[in-house]
C-alpha cells in the first residue's frame, strides 16, 4: 500500500494561509496520515518529485502578489529549463484564499475540505484497523514543556552572530532618535525614527526595507501571566512530540517564560478560528464551553467575525473574556493555540549615501476606535513610539531585505515617484541617494491632508527645489473646499509627465495605501497618455501595461 504521506505547503502575508496549513494538517493527523506543514519558501523545491500528495494553500497580498515567504518558490515555478513533466507523479490540491480584506473565507473553506478528504481517503483508504480520530478527542500538542529547577546552574547566552543579520540573528540597533513629524493637534502621530546600525556590516539601496522584531507591551505580558497562573521567571526547555518536528526557530534553549510571552507569543493578534477550536477542549465550564464550540462551528462563523474581527478584538482580550478556560489551558499548548510575533516591514527612507550607518523610517502610529472601549493599537508600532531614545537600552532587532523598487542605475534616466503620506519613505531614501550621485530629473509628487500639519520633510524637499535638484508638486487634500490629491495633480500637469515619459524613458513609482489610491492614480496616467500622447483608450492601458511588465513602472502598496 503506497505511503500515507500528505506535504502542506503555504504562502502567507497575514497568517490567514499559515492557519489553513496549519487546520488541514491538523485533519490529516485524525485520517492517521504523516503530514508536514511548511512555508513555501522554507521547503526544497527539488524535492517535489519525491512528494506523492501536496496541498498548495496561497494568499495574495497587495495588488494580487505572491506573499513573502513564497516569492521564491513561485520565481522558481516560472524557470524555463523547467520541465513540463517534472510533477507528473504528484497528486496536488490548491486553495486559494484572496487578502486579509476577505471577511469570511470559511464559507469557502468548509466545503471544500470536506470534498478534499473525500477525494484523498479515496486514493489512500484508511487501514481497516484504524479510525478517524472524531472531534470530541484533543490532538498532542507540538511541544512539551520541562521546567527547570531553581538550581539547574547558569543559563546558556545566546551566542553573538557573524553572519549578516537576519531573522534568525537581528542587529540590536541603538534607536538614535524618535521624532513627530506631525502637528501636536493632528489626529495622527507619525514618526521619523533613526536607528543606528554601525558594525552590522548591512547594506541597502533605496527602495529596500527594514525588518523590525517588535515585543508585546510590559503590562499585557504581566496580564497573560497572571491569567494562565505562569511564573514569569521560571525557564524552561521544549521538546517536540514527533522527533521530526524542529524547535521554534527564533527561541533561545533553555528559554524563560517571560521571553516567551513578551518575544514570541502574539497575545495582541486577532485570534482565528482554530484558537477557539482548540481552547473549548480545555474549559471546564459549560457556558464558556458552549460559546467556544458554536465560535469554532461552521455555523458560527457570523457571530465569531461579530464578536472578533469587526471589533478587532485581540487574544488576551478573548482570554479575559473565557476566565475559567484561560486559567485550565496547559502550557503544553501554547504554541498549537498562539502564533509567532511576526516582523513588520517598512520601507527605508534613508539613503546610506547620504546617511552612513543611519536606517529611518517614517512610521505612522497605528491606533484606531472600535466598539470595544479600549482603543486598538498597532503592535509594532505602538511599541516603537514608546521607546525613548534617550535611554541606551533602547534596542530594536532588525535586518534588511531587497525591496520590490528598482530605481534607474542609468543618470540621465528621470524617476517620477509618487507617494502620498507615508508612501513618500521609499522616494525620501532615493531622492536622498540620486542626489547623492549627482542624477537629475528627480521629480515627486506628494499628498497629504494639510500643509501645516503632515507635510513630511517640509524643509527638505523645499531646500532641495531651491537647489534645481527636485520637481514638487504637492496636494494637501483638505487645505481647499474641493478636495485635491495627487492624482489631481497629475492631470494637471501632464504634458511635464509625458514628455518625460515618451521623450525622457522615465520611470513611474508608486507607493501608498492600498484602498483607491493606486486605481485612480492609474487613470490619472491613463488619461495623461490619451490626453497628450494621442493613445486610445485601450491603447494607455496597453501603454501602461508594457510600462509595467518592463519595470518601468513600479508599485508598493499596503493595506
Amino acid at each position: 500500500m503506497a505511503a500515507r504521506k500528505i506535504l502542506v505547503l503555504f504562502g502567507s502575508q497575514t497568517g490567514t494561509a499559515e492557519d489553513t496549513a496549519e487546520r488541514i494538517g491538523r485533519e490529516a493527523k485524525r485520517r492517521h496520515f504523516q503530514c508536514r506543514v511548511e512555508a513555501l519558501d522554507s521547503y526544497s523545491v527539488a524535492n517535489l518529485i519525491h512528494e506523492p500528495l501536496v496541498v498548495f494553500v496561497c494568499a495574495t497580498t497587495g495588488q494580487g502578489d505572491p506573499p513573502d515567504n513564497m516569492k521564491n518558490f513561485w520565481k522558481f515555478l516560472f524557470r524555463k529549463s523547467l520541465l513540463a513533466t517534472s510533477l507528473c507523479k504528484m497528486d496536488y490540491a490548491v486553495l486559494g484564499l484572496g487578502d486579509s480584506s476577505y471577511p469570511n473565507p470559511d464559507a469557502v473553506i468548509d466545503p471544500w475540505l470536506l470534498d478534499l478528504w473525500g477525494k484523498f481517503l479515496a486514493l489512500y483508504p484508511l487501514p481497516s484497523s484504524l479510525d478517524i480520530i472524531g472531534p470530541d478527542i484533543v490532538l498532542p500538542p507540538k511541544f512539551t514543556f520541562q521546567f527547570l529547577e531553581e538550581d539547574s546552574g547558569p543559563l546558556q547566552q545566546e551566542e553573538v552572530s557573524r553572519e549578516a543579520p537576519s531573522e534568525l540573528h537581528p542587529f540590536a540597533s541603538r534607536m538614535a532618535s524618535n521624532q513627530r513629524v506631525t502637528a501636536e493637534s493632528h489626529f495622527q502621530d507619525v514618526r521619523l525614527i533613526e536607528f543606528d546600525v554601525t558594525g552590522s556590516g548591512m547594506e541597502y539601496a533605496a527602495g529596500d526595507v527594514v525588518m523590525i522584531q517588535p515585543r508585546n507591551a510590559p503590562e499585557e505580558v504581566q496580564l497573560f501571566c497572571e491569567l494562565l497562573c505562569l511564573d514569569p521567571d521560571k525557564h524552561f526547555m521544549l521538546r517536540p512530540t514527533k522527533s521530526d518536528t524542529p524547535l521554534p526557530a527564533f527561541l533561545p534553549q533553555p528559554c524563560s517564560v517571560h521571553h516567551l510571552v513578551s518575544h514570541y507569543l502574539d497575545i495582541s493578534c486577532v485570534p482565528r478560528r482554530s484558537f477557539f477550536e482548540l481552547l473549548s477542549y480545555f474549559s471546564p465550564n459549560e457556558l464558556e464551553r458552549e460559546k467556544l464550540q458554536e465560535f469554532s462551528s461552521a455555523q458560527g462563523q457570523e457571530d465569531l467575525y461579530a464578536y472578533c474581527n469587526r471589533p478587532r478584538r485581540t487574544t488576551l482580550e478573548v482570554l479575559c473574556d473565557f476566565p475559567h478556560t484561560t486559567c485550565a489551558i496547559p502550557c503544553d499548548y501554547l504554541f498549537d493555540l498562539i502564533p509567532r510575533i511576526r516582523p513588520r516591514a517598512f520601507s527605508i527612507a534613508s539613503s546610506m549615501l547620504a546617511l552612513p550607518n543611519r536606517i529611518e523610517i517614517l512610521l505612522a502610529v497605528v491606533q484606531y476606535k472600535t466598539r470595544l472601549s479600549k482603543p486598538r493599537r498597532g503592535l509594532c508600532s505602538s511599541w516603537l513610539a514608546s521607546l525613548d531614545p534617550q535611554n541606551g537600552a533602547a534596542r530594536v532587532p532588525l535586518w534588511v531585505k531587497k525591496g520590490g523598487m528598482k530605481f534607474p542605475a542609468d543618470p540621465d534616466t528621470p524617476a517620477i515617484m509618487i507617494g502620498p503620506g507615508t508612501g513618500v519613505a521609499p522616494f525620501r531614501a532615493a531622492i536622498q541617494e540620486r542626489v547623492v550621485q549627482g542624477k537629475k530629473g528627480n521629480c515627486l509628487f506628494f499628498g497629504c491632508r494639510q500643509r501645516s500639519k503632515d507635510f513630511y520633510c517640509q524643509a527638505e524637499w523645499e531646500e532641495l527645489v531651491r537647489r534645481g535638484l527636485l520637481t514638487l508638486f504637492t496636494a494637501f487634500s483638505r487645505d481647499q473646499e474641493q478636495k485635491v490629491y495627487v492624482q489631481h495633480r497629475i492631470q494637471e500637469n501632464k504634458k511635464l509627465v509625458w514628455d518625460l515619459v515618451s521623450r525622457g524613458n522615465a520611470h513611474i513609482y508608486l507607493a501608498g495605501n492600498a484602498k483607491q489610491m493606486p486605481e485612480a492614480v492609474a487613470e490619472a496616467l491613463k488619461f495623461v497618455f490619451q490626453s497628450e500622447g494621442g493613445l486610445s483608450a485601450s491603447e494607455a492601458e496597453e501603454y501602461l501595461a508594457t510600462l509595467d511588465r518592463t519595470h518601468r513602472f513600479q508599485a508598493e502598496t499596503w493595506s
